[in-house]
């Protein structure tokens, strides 16, 4: 318990940090971690009642994923969706398996890399969307649906990559049946629920947190993959009243999340020494370079511009929550380390890009401009002659 009060009161000192400085606050958990931990100082260990709360940490993440996805939405502007999608899709997997495949890292390890690769952090693209006041640009949409189709993509990956064990088609069978008596308990106790949900008093957030955690339990009891359970719960919730569950989520959310990056950092053991130092940077400086260039092919694309793309690419190229739930749920040791650092590079360089793409912009257009002589040099004179 010691260890929890020690790893908050350091994590409040970084929130008030970062937003004093409008810096993303995930790597600086995951940094407070590291050094309070096992590659650190040794201060902090992790211990049942740490692991409870990771876990509920991320399972409100997933639940939170679930409610962001608005299936009409995806529906009406599929064609764009689709095409941003795939390009960001091809680009990062591809990259990020064949970089950690050549550089040492197992099959099994490769794909989980790659997919922490490919994932880039919801919560940091959306936050620097809102600080640096961009919501109103065109290329904020495309953000936004590159955000939700990697949400698709990583729930199909958790729905193939579920650790719970018997036969694949029973397991599709018991998802069918589970996620069919959902739909109907919602449709048919819709306005009971909305009814719960407009109360003031303690019934809302017990409904929402007993429920998370209910169907967490029962997922594990019949055997299906939780984490993709929890995503498709929130979901079918999102189709009843998204805004009423978030409100009563998002505390959990806050706060078990914290608790979920610092104790990842604390049991990563960066000193072992598994993978070499500089090929964990060189994955997380090409997984910079890999979103730079899908944002320019997306930009091209979609927007016709290089602008579009130094842009997109600015609020994606950070990674997080996603990335770091993925090595805690499949990773190896090596892999988690690696991961982590990841996310920190990678979150702190997006959050500056994100911050001066204007500047970015204006310093990529003027490299593609041809350099004017100065009056007077002898390239001037030249062309003087030239003409003559």
């Amino acid at each position: 318990m010691e260890g929890i009060v020690l790893a908050l009161f350091v994590c409040l000192i970084l929130a008030l940090f970062t937003k004093r400085f409008a810096l993303p606050s995930i790597p600086f958990y995951i940094i407070a971690g590291l050094l309070l931990g096992e590659s650190g100082l040794e201060l902090v260990a992790a211990d049942e009642i740490s692991r409870f709360l990771t876990d509920l940490g991320l399972l409100f993440l997933l639940f939170f994923m679930g409610l962001e996805i608005k299936p009409g939405r995806i529906w009406r502007n599929q064609s764009a969706f689709v095409s941003s999608g795939l390009i960001d899709l091809h680009i990062n997997m591809i990259l990020g398996f064949l970089v950690a495949y050549v550089l040492g890292f197992s099959l099994f390890d490769a794909v989980i890399i790659a997919v922490a690769f490919y994932i880039s952090s919801t919560a940091m693209a959306v936050t620097s969307l809102i600080e640096n006041h961009k919501l109103l640009l065109r290329e904020s949409e495309t953000v936004v649906w590159l955000m939700i189709f990697e949400d698709i993509v990583l729930i199909i990956f958790l729905a193939f990559m579920g650790n719970s064990g018997g036969h694949p088609l029973l397991i599709v069978v018991k998802i069918c049946i589970l996620l069919g008596a959902i739909i109907a308990i919602t449709h048919f106790g819709r306005h009971y629920l909305i009814s719960i949900l407009k109360r003031e008093d303690e019934l809302p957030v017990l409904l929402t947190f007993s429920a998370v955690l209910g169907i967490a339990a029962l997922s594990n009891t019949i055997g299906v993959p939780e984490s993709f359970m929890v995503i498709a719960f929130g979901t079918i919730l999102g189709t009843i009243d998204p805004i009423a569950f978030e409100i009563h989520s998002r505390p959990f959310k806050d706060v078990f999340l914290v608790v979920f990056f610092v104790f990842f950092g604390i049991t990563v053991n960066l000193s072992s020494g598994a993978i070499p130092l500089f090929a964990i940077i060189a994955i997380s400086l090409l997984a910079i370079l890999s979103k730079f260039l899908s944002g320019m092919a997306i930009g091209r694309y979609i927007h016709k511009n290089n602008h579009s793309g130094i842009e997109i690419w600015s609020n994606t190229a950070s990674r997080g929550e996603f990335s770091i739930a993925i090595a805690a749920i499949y990773g190896s040791a090596a892999v988690s380390g690696t991961i982590a650092t990841m996310v920190i590079i990678t979150s702190i360089i997006g959050a500056f890009a994100a911050k001066f793409s204007g500047r970015i912009q204006k310093k990529f257009s003027s490299l593609g401009k041809p350099v004017r002589p100065v009056p007077g040099t002898l390239e001037t004179a030249d062309s003087g002659r030239k003409d003559d």
